[in-house]
């Protein structure tokens, strides 16, 4: 593939890697927000995600109305409210430690799928690019993990979790010609089913002042821009190189952590940059 034909593919894959840089800081922004329950912060950020993505439109002039396929709605709405639905009672029902292991296997998972049925050469590098971002990423989540029988419900649930994302995000790409724009719809959709789970399942709490900033920054951040940032990346991007690169976002949002006070920095933490670096760096190999 010549440079001029690699361009926006390239382009495509950095706007997607925005999305990975936003996740990482939602593991701080949630611990500074406080004791808000998960399907009450999926809910209302959501639905800021949502609206800012309506505003961004209505504010570029684009008043056209959107035609967005039936498979599109259900792919990305499963995707995005399933992915969080399945995530949160993983962590209901089982260490947090466990639960990240077992769920951050999307990005290996999404290298594999985009070989198979993405449409994408997966060469060596590629596999070994993920091998050694998935162990970066074990580093940086901790050790001391013990998988027990007890919690084996949930630790399907984060294997569910995790498949569902990868497929989302492979499956994507066959909606390649619904623009972007179209997440705003789909961010309203999954505030709207988060509503009835969370009066079902959740008591609500009323953020203070502190609270709604960190609401609001998660909406404009990583619950907001970054959806379709990834939107566009697993479009139009390099399915695989996307993979790999999506184990920085653990150790990022570690690193976040750290700055925050939050945790220690450490060799372990150091090791687990340089092993994910390491796998990004072998998986880019020949690209421009």
């Amino acid at each position: 593939m010549s440079s001029t034909a690699r361009a926006p593919t390239t382009r495509a894959t950095a706007i997607g890697t925005v999305a990975v840089a936003l996740w990482s800081s939602l593991a701080v922004l949630t611990v500074l927000a406080g004791a808000i329950p998960p399907l009450q912060t999926v809910a209302m950020t959501f639905a800021i995600g949502g609206l800012v993505g309506v505003i961004a439109r209505r504010a570029a002039g684009r008043r056209d109305p959107l035609v967005v396929p039936p498979g599109a709605w259900v792919l990305s709405v499963a995707g995005l409210f399933g992915y969080h639905a399945l995530y949160f009672a993983a962590f209901a029902l089982a260490p947090a430690v466990e639960v990240n292991l077992v769920n951050y296997l999307w990005p290996l998972l999404i290298v594999l799928l985009a070989g198979l049925v993405g449409g994408q050469r997966l060469g060596a590098r590629h596999i070994a690019g993920a091998c050694l971002g998935l162990a970066g990423s074990a580093l940086a989540i901790g050790a001391g993990a013990g998988f027990a029988a007890e919690h084996l419900a949930g630790y399907l649930c984060a294997l569910a979790a995790a498949f569902t994302w990868a497929i989302y995000s492979v499956l994507n790409r066959r909606f390649g010609a619904v623009p972007s724009d179209a997440v705003a719809g789909f961010c309203l959709a999954t505030a709207a089913l988060a509503v009835p789970a969370h009066l079902l399942f959740e008591t609500s709490v009323m953020p203070d002042a502190r609270g709604f900033a960190l609401i609001l920054a998660m909406g404009l951040g990583p619950v907001g821009l970054a959806f379709y940032a990834w939107d566009h990346g697993t479009k139009h991007g390099d399915l695989r190189l996307l993979g790999v690169l999506s184990y920085l976002t653990p150790v990022l949002s570690t690193l976040w952590l750290v700055l925050a006070g939050r945790a220690p920095f450490g060799i372990t933490l150091a090791l687990a940059c340089t092993l994910v670096t390491v796998g990004a760096v072998l998986a880019s190999r020949g690209r421009s």
